[in-house]
């Protein structure tokens, strides 16, 4: 049931002063997100905390991550749990075969209105994995500090090379062949009928 301003779960001064415009854009939010309560959000959570400790500490598949992620009903449809070591995969991540789990499930590569819980903070790769994937919220346990004190994990420091311009970071990043390369952009481009993501 929509709920008004005077009455609903967003009010008060703070609210008054901002424009029309954002408060519909506030509660347009959280009416998606208040289908699920406070109580079944960590129990996701924990299940995705549950995934971790069976891949680092039972399974030893990899490090301490775990995640799931449920449909806009609620219904978990992915999970996934580290298996790095196992797979000698560095890109068997959590949320990376959670996200594989839940599009092979539904037959998309996109997840519009799907939730993502990870026991730990997504490195770049998973994060950008979710935008991909349009995941709509990520709820998160650890931190990415947790995780280089406890794990000696180091996403803050992949974060900085990311950001750094190409020419200064550690993987050198050369462009070749760039005419040819493109050539087939453009055949893609005018090809009746293309794949499009």
């Amino acid at each position: 049931m929509k709920k008004g301003r005077e009455n609903g779960p967003i009010h008060g001064p703070f609210l008054n002063s901002v424009s029309n415009k954002a408060e519909d854009q506030v509660m347009k939010y959280q009416e998606k997100f208040m289908v699920l309560t406070q109580k079944q959000h960590e129990e996701n959570m924990r299940r995705a905390i549950e995934l971790s400790r069976i891949a680092s500490i039972i399974e030893k598949t990899g490090g301490v991550f775990g995640c799931v992620i449920v449909d806009k009903e609620g219904k978990i449809i992915g999970e996934g749990s580290n298996h790095v070591v196992s797979d000698n995969d560095p890109t068997a991540h959590a949320e990376i075969l959670a996200i594989r789990d839940a599009c092979k499930k539904l037959g998309t590569p996109h997840l519009d209105g799907c939730i993502l819980y990870t026991s730990a903070e997504c490195c770049p790769m998973c994060l950008a994995a979710s935008y991909w994937a349009h995941i709509d919220h990520i709820f998160y346990g650890a931190t990415i500090p947790d995780s280089r004190q406890y794990g000696d994990f180091a996403d803050d420091d992949y974060l900085a090379e990311i950001r750094k311009d190409p020419k200064d970071r550690k993987i050198k990043y050369t462009e070749i062949l760039r005419p040819e390369a493109v050539a087939i952009w453009k055949e893609y481009h005018d090809m009746p009928g293309r794949v499009k993501y």
